[in-house]
């Protein structure tokens, strides 16, 4: 996440905010309160409301839409209270890159303000950001593959897996205990930030998943 935030407060006015989103080359900024805490956002779409209708008369119909009328009020905004989209979807700092890019696909946002325990605003994602660990190199994942879920979570022997990593797909080969552990250790290494895809090659002694399931079915 980024966390130097553009953020403007409910009295911002509309062309101070153009000038912020222009200065800082972002498209949104969070609306905060005097306790940090995130009260909504203004998006350039929010902002070109007022020139979508620019020169046209005001018109209200008798049976309006909750869409149109909250168009038209931004049309007319002068401060960032009256143009923000509210409430605004937020995420914590602790969750996860895959969560995030749930919760934006979800709720169709394409940035999402990043709040701690207490409600305050620390910081911002967005799209680019979360694109952006999958730039990450080979040597790293494979790095957080072998020694974060093998070594320090399963507590897999070293040389047990091999690891093999290109792109961003990792290749995972070896012989484990238990079908159970393969199974733990692909779904592990599929969330290292970065990772593409992984490849199963694994095999293993004992399917101690059949046993769990022929327990079920007696039970």
């Amino acid at each position: 996440m980024t966390r130097d935030v553009a953020a403007v407060r409910e009295g911002t006015p509309y062309r101070e905010i153009v000038d912020i989103l222009a200065s800082r080359q972002v498209s949104a900024v969070p609306v905060i309160d005097d306790f940090d805490h995130v009260l909504g956002v203004v998006s350039e779409a929010d902002l070109l409301r007022k020139i979508e209708t620019e020169g046209r008369p005001e018109t209200r119909r008798v049976f309006e839409s909750r869409r149109r009328r909250a168009a038209r009020v931004k049309a007319g905004a002068r401060v960032a209270r009256d143009l923000m989209s509210t409430p605004a979807v937020t995420t914590m700092a602790h969750t996860l890159i895959p969560a995030a890019a749930r919760l934006m696909d979800a709720e169709q946002v394409k940035r999402l303000p990043v709040i701690n325990d207490l409600g305050r605003l620390v910081g911002i994602v967005t799209r680019s950001d979360l694109l952006k660990v999958h730039l990450r190199p080979d040597a790293d994942i494979r790095h957080d593959v072998v020694e974060g879920v093998l070594h320090r979570v399963m507590a897999v022997r070293d040389g047990t897996v091999r690891v093999e990593t290109h792109d961003g797909i990792v290749t995972l080969t070896g012989e484990l205990d238990l079908c159970s552990a393969t199974r733990t250790a692909v779904r592990l290494a599929q969330a290292v930030p970065g990772v593409v895809a992984v490849e199963d090659r694994l095999s293993f002694q004992y399917d101690d998943t059949a046993l769990a399931h022929l327990t079920q079915g007696g039970a």
